[in-house]
């Protein structure tokens, strides 16, 4: 079977969030099952892009009303990613360090699909199926059911895949004429509250839609920010496909980015060495538990309550446990977690921004791992953390429900069901009293690092999926 992958990000090409990490993981294993696999994405200015070799396979240009953009497709030439990669070069809009932020971005990711596809058309077989990613690529469905030059893509199945339905890709209609010609009676599919929903528009018209995990599909059909109705009616063409994570990636016995390698055999002499590092580095006490969080600082994942819950979960035991914080985002948030520091020097650091290296050591150093997510439509964080011994701390939502286990029951993690300061605080005690008891503590950490969270089964699931739609189309 021939795939094509279409995405914003692929770590680790590009990569701004578990976006990155999914489209990076699922094509090689894939890939590994026998199948041709392509997956494109922008030409950004990033490291892995810079220092390897890529050839020109085919040209064009792109026009966008009367803006008229020349575009290159190259290919990395030595398939490095154990699968075939391909960029979209586009100088004007993408020669930039950032993958997302601009204000042209509804300029650049429309330009993006429209290359992709120019190139698609013009190839001598048409993929089994394309499978895009997030609203930089729900257009294409669209276009290929719809777009005149694009009628030899008809019965090309399609699936979208939505890994967070908070970003829509919406603009206005005065930028229509920036599609390319189809017939207006469709212009309608296109709308979504009076707008350009790229989103909406790839539910519509896909083969398929999935989502991240079966509970984030649950969840969407009543809170989807404005598009619970649409999901609902496509319901019958959903399925939620739990993500893994890449256990060649994730693996702390050969993981270089450590400075202790360890397995399940001797994950406490390993995850010790690990913890003091990072607490020398981090001015922390490798003796007290360390509660780390590791992700985006925004409002969707719980960290408007970090500041508060960190304060007071640090007061009220008196300081006998040690807070690190890993991240970037919202520049409030980011200030407020700063300016910690100056109260609880010694028990409390933060790092602000992402750091991939520091990221593995924290998983493999830390002793829980807090999710306090108020949206996590899939979540890998949990997944990392439970593969290096490290127990996840989280809210009862997306794949976090599917995912993690309260201990209590015989599971993996700690659980609480409010995203709330009081819910955090309390979690935490928990984990300081389950701390306490090492034989308790080590056997939770056990059920967390046998847990099967690679991607061989996820792909299976996709295929199947392809397979089905395929045969309908």
């Amino acid at each position: 079977m021939e795939i094509f992958h279409i995405a914003a990000e692929c770590y680790p090409v590009a990569k701004v969030g578990g976006l990155g990490d999914v489209v990076g993981a699922l094509p090689k294993y894939q890939s590994k099952m026998g199948h041709l696999v392509r997956v494109v994405l922008p030409r950004y200015e990033t490291k892995f892009i810079e220092e390897n070799v890529f050839q020109s396979i085919y040209n064009g240009h792109v026009k966008l009303g009367n803006f008229n953009f020349p575009f290159t497709i190259i290919k990395e030439i030595n398939d490095k990613l154990g699968f075939e990669l391909y960029l979209v070069e586009i100088s004007e809009l993408f020669d930039r360090k950032e993958v997302y932020g601009y204000e042209d971005d509804s300029e650049r990711f429309l330009a993006f699909q429209i290359a992709t596809l120019d190139w698609i058309v013009t190839r001598e077989k048409n993929p089994d199926v394309i499978n895009c990613h997030d609203h930089h690529t729900g257009l294409i469905p669209f276009m290929m059911l719809n777009a005149y030059k694009y009628l030899n893509l008809q019965n090309v199945p399609t699936v979208i895949t939505i890994h967070n339905s908070i970003y829509q890709g919406q603009f206005g209609f005065d930028k229509l004429y920036y599609l390319p010609d189809f017939g207006l009676a469709k212009v309608n599919v296109l709308e979504w509250d009076n707008r350009i929903n790229s989103l909406a528009t790839a539910i519509k018209c896909a083969s398929a839609v999935t989502t991240v995990s079966p509970n984030y599909l649950n969840e969407i059909n009543y809170y989807a920010y404005g598009l619970e109705y649409l999901f609902n009616l496509v319901r019958y063409k959903s399925k939620g496909i739990l993500n893994g994570i890449d256990v060649e990636v994730w693996n702390p016995a050969f993981d270089k980015m450590l400075s202790t390698n360890y397995s399940i055999t001797n994950f406490v002499k390993g995850k010790q060495g690990n913890k003091e590092w990072l607490c020398s580095q981090f001015d922390l006490d490798p003796t007290k538990p360390l509660f780390s969080f590791i992700g985006r600082l925004l409002e969707e994942k719980g960290a408007d309550l970090l500041t508060h819950a960190a304060a007071l979960a640090l007061s009220e035991n008196y300081k006998e446990i040690n807070i690190l914080i890993l991240g970037s985002g919202n520049q409030e948030i980011e200030n407020q977690l700063s300016h910690l520091l100056a109260s609880f020097k010694g028990n409390y650091n933060v790092f602000i921004g992402y750091d991939e290296e520091l990221a593995h050591l924290i998983y493999a150093g830390s002793d829980f791992l807090l999710m306090p997510s108020k949206v996590e439509p899939c979540g890998l964080n949990q997944m990392y953390s439970m593969r290096y011994g490290t127990i996840p701390v989280v809210r009862r939502t997306g794949g976090l429900k599917d995912t993690v286990i309260d201990f209590e029951d015989g599971g993996n993690g700690i659980c609480h069901d409010q995203a709330s300061i009081t819910d955090i605080c309390y979690s935490i005690q928990r984990a300081v009293n389950l701390y306490k008891d090492k034989k308790k503590l080590n056997k939770v950490r056990k059920i967390g690092m046998i847990r099967d969270h690679s991607w061989e089964n996820v792909c299976k699931e996709y295929i199947e999926l392809y397979n089905l739609i395929i045969n309908i189309v």
